[in-house]
Order: C-alpha cells, then structure tokens, then sequence
C-alpha cells in the first residue's frame, strides 16, 4: 500500500476510537469553526476554485460538469450555512432507538453509534468535501476523501482551512484528503479493509460500479441518477411544464435532475410545443409520436438507459400510468421518480408500485437532498435497500450496538 495513503488510514482508525466518546459541544464547536472560516477563507478557496476552472476549461470539460466544478461566493456562503444548520440538529451517537426489559431482569438497550471511518470517493464537486467533512463530525466519524483530480486545488484548499479551524477541538486525523490522482490509490483504498468501516462512491455511474464491483470494503451505493418524470392525462400541464424545467434545467449535471420524461397520449400534443421551447438549449431525444410534433432525434434503448448530468433529455409517449411504471422499472437506477396528475388514485398506484428510493407526486425531483429534507447535508443518496435508502444524514451514517445491564446473571 501507497505509505502516505497508510499513514492517512491508520491516524483515522485511531482518531476514531477517540470519537467514539466525544462530547457533543465539541463536535458542534468544530463545526462553528469550519461554517466561519469558509467566509473568512472566502479568496483563498476562489483562488484555488479558479486554477481548477483554468485547467478543466483547457481539458474541454463539459459545461455542466463545469458547473459542478464551480464555487463562487453564493455557493461558498451557501456551504458555510450547511455547516452551521447542523449545529442545530440533534447529535446521533448515543441515542437509544429501543430498550428491552428481559423477564431475567437482563436490561437491553439499543443504541447508535458512530459507523468508524468512510472512505469517500468523488468527482468534480468540491462542495462534497465540505458537507461530508462536517457530516462526519457531528455524527462522530472520520473520513478519508478522494475527490476528483479536477478538483484537486480547490479540495486542498477547502481540507486545509478545515484542519486549521478544528486544530485543538477534533482528535488529529478525523479529516483527511488524499492528495495522489493515481488510480492505483482508489483501488488500494476500497481494499484497505484493516482500516475503513465503509466506503461511499459519489459520482457517474463508471466509478459507481467500479467500486461496487471491485471493492472488499462493504460499498454504500448511491448516486447514479436516471431519474424520470411522467406527465399524466390528468396534470396540471402549466404545473408540469414548471416541474419539468425546474427538474432538468435548473442544475442538469447533478444525479436528482431528470433524464426522461414519460407523457401520456392524450396530452403530449398539447404539452410537446411549450416543453420544445422551454428547453430550446436541450437536446432531445424522442420516440416516433414525438418526433412526430416536435424537432428530436430518435431515441434508441441507450438513451433511456443513459445518466446524461447535461442538457439532453428523453422524451417517451404512453398510453397509460401502467406503461410509464413499466418503463421505469426496466431503465430507473432506483433514484427518483415523479408523476404529475391531479388524480389522487393514479398518483398512489405510481407511488406505492415503484420500487425507488424518492416517490413525488407534483413536485420535482430536484429535492432528493439532504439538505431539502431538513438532514443538513447528506453524505449521498442511497439507491440500494440494505442499512438505509434515500439521502444518508446524520442517523443513516451510523451503525448501532447493544448494551446490557445485569445484576450477576448467568445463562443456564
């Protein structure tokens, strides 16, 4: 193994021992000093934020994923809100989720803990490294981050402020970036079982099922998003036109954001002219009806079964509630889905037959978020079943125990 990359590794799993027991102030002073020192630090992670753009723009990197790369004084303000939202937010190591009482006089408690140390590995999106960072603390893990080499300059920037902020409060070691883009380094990190508890791939669906696939440390999976809206013969179509948008447009590059959109045969004649011109930078994609009244080029089964983070979308017609469930169970990622329709009966069949973790009825799917759903941030979103589902918080990044208490009682 890398020795760096070891080095990094063992500081955690010590550090982790350490936070098994730490107090809760501590943790939320930690997390006052990263939300203040991002706005103190404001230029010195623009700077850095600007080196990365320089050099994506010269690798002609996509302007969605540009924007994904970007951090501007908004977005800087925004990630020190976060943090501090999380002071607020109850602390979950501790917390009792039951208590048995045993007619031997055996007292049970469940309670949660911390999970230990995440190996986090994701692309060109800063910002991650801040909210799982601040994640991390407050729900008494540690963290070793590899973010993406595109974000290399910005990702040091933001790690260094955040040690310098915690020097003092946090055991030395619960926050570390990996700072080597060689490849071999993912894989000797999603083997180094001695020392992660678990490891998070955050990004397209390539680096998703590499370490789904390769990995030795149990993988939380989460993330690759083809996510769809289905636009029923009984929607609102202005309410849907406005959904639509907000769902693709708003920001295309991240893994909430649709990539199809189903339309029932009674209304897509009606709906297709004003979606066509709300989204005149989008490329679209569609099947033969739609081809039929709007400017599209045919859409094959790749596209349906294709993450775009872009400005291209797929459009698909139906004949009914039916079909749209059919078409997702066979090309969702089990993401996101969303069914616009003022019929209460159709909208709870959509909801309650899908299989995925976020269900909407008339609302976007942009809000599959940790931070929408009032968890603060979110280490990610989770699109399997085992340990938790949906945008992981503070709760869903622990584990539990069980303590017993007794008073000399032996099995017979």
């Amino acid at each position: 193994m890398n020795a760096q990359l070891e080095k990094q590794l063992k500081a955690a799993k010590m550090a982790a021992r350490e936070m098994m027991t730490l107090d809760t102030t501590d943790k939320n002073d930690a997390l006052e000093a990263i939300s203040d020192a991002l706005l103190e630090h404001q230029q010195d992670i623009l700077t850095a934020n600007a080196i990365d753009l320089k050099n994506a723009k010269e690798n002609g990197i996509t302007d969605a994923m540009y924007d994904r790369l970007t951090l501007d004084e908004k977005r800087i303000a925004a990630l020190s809100a976060s943090v501090k939202s999380l002071i607020s937010l109850d602390d979950p190591v501790g917390e009792v989720i039951r208590e048995i009482d045993r007619p031997n006089g055996l007292k049970i408690v469940q309670v949660r803990v911390p999970m230990g140390v995440y190996g986090i590995i994701y692309e060109a999106r800063p910002n991650v490294t801040v909210d799982i960072a601040a994640l991390c603390l407050k729900s008494g893990n540690c963290c070793v981050l590899k973010g993406g080499k595109e974000a290399i300059m910005t990702n040091k920037a933001l790690m260094d402020i955040m040690l310098e902020a915690i020097a003092g409060i946090i055991p030395e070691g619960v926050l570390s970036l990996i700072e080597n883009n060689d490849h071999e380094i993912v894989n000797e990190l999603i083997h180094a079982n001695d020392y992660l508890d678990v490891v998070v791939p955050r990004g397209g669906a390539g680096l998703i099922q590499f370490v789904v696939k390769n990995a030795t440390v149990p993988v939380i999976e989460t993330g690759a998003g083809i996510c769809h809206l289905y636009v029923d013969k009984d929607a609102d179509l202005s309410m849907a036109l406005e959904i639509a948008k907000n769902a693709k447009l708003q920001r295309p590059s991240v893994c909430n954001a649709i990539e199809t959109i189903l339309i029932h045969k009674n209304v897509y004649e009606e709906f297709l002219p004003p979606l066509r011109e709300a989204f005149s930078k989008v490329k679209i994609y569609g099947d033969e009806r739609t081809c039929e009244v709007i400017k599209a080029e045919e859409a094959t089964e790749r596209n349906y079964a294709t993450e775009y983070d872009d400005y291209i979308v797929n459009i698909k017609i139906v004949d009914d509630v039916n079909e749209a469930i059919d078409h997702i169970y066979k090309y969702s990622t089990k993401h996101s889905e969303s069914i616009i329709t003022n019929n209460q009966a159709t909208a709870n069949l959509f909801m309650n037959a899908l299989d995925s973790a976020c269900v909407y009825h008339n609302a976007s799917t942009r809000f599959s978020d940790g931070g929408e759903f009032g968890f603060g941030a979110e280490l990610g979103i989770s699109t399997q079943k085992l340990h938790a589902r949906g945008p992981l918080g503070l709760r869903e990044m622990c584990s539990f125990k069980y303590k017993i208490e007794g008073n000399g009682q032996i099995r017979e």
